[in-house]
């Protein structure tokens, strides 16, 4: 399972940096436009600490893969990062309208790419939390 944990660690990084192209992918600074500056800035404040939370996620499980797999506290911490991606991934079909994506190449592939690495996600931490 430490591999699985590496791995994880690996494309949770991965996905941490991937948020610092969100303002520009997603056009923020013309999309947000409309909002009130204290929710246009709440926005960009909370990517910057959702990105910061996947970030060092993949931090412990790259640098404390042991103890998450062999002490009763790692154990828990794999749990609880279990669920919660467990949790995004039912927000992933139950928060976005499908319209988003059904019917759209691109968008589609992408959904289904997440889908499976919050998955991925949720498999190895409840695996290292509750089995191992």
């Amino acid at each position: 399972m430490a591999v699985h944990l590496k791995i994880t660690g690996v494309l949770l990084v991965a996905l941490a940096f991937i948020h610092m192209f969100f303002p520009r992918y997603f056009n923020w600074r013309k999309e947000l436009m409309g909002l009130s500056l204290i929710n246009r800035q709440m926005m960009l404040v909370h990517v910057f600490f959702i990105a910061l939370t996947v970030f060092l996620m993949g931090l412990l499980c790259l640098t404390h893969t042991d103890e998450l797999i062999s002490t009763g506290l790692g154990k828990a911490i794999s749990s609880g990062l279990g669920i919660f991606w467990v949790i995004r991934l039912a927000i992933q079909f139950f928060g976005y309208a499908s319209e988003l994506w059904r019917g759209k190449a691109f968008e589609t592939t992408v959904h289904l790419v997440f889908s499976l690495l919050w998955v991925y996600f949720s498999t190895v931490f409840l695996w290292v939390g509750i089995v191992d």
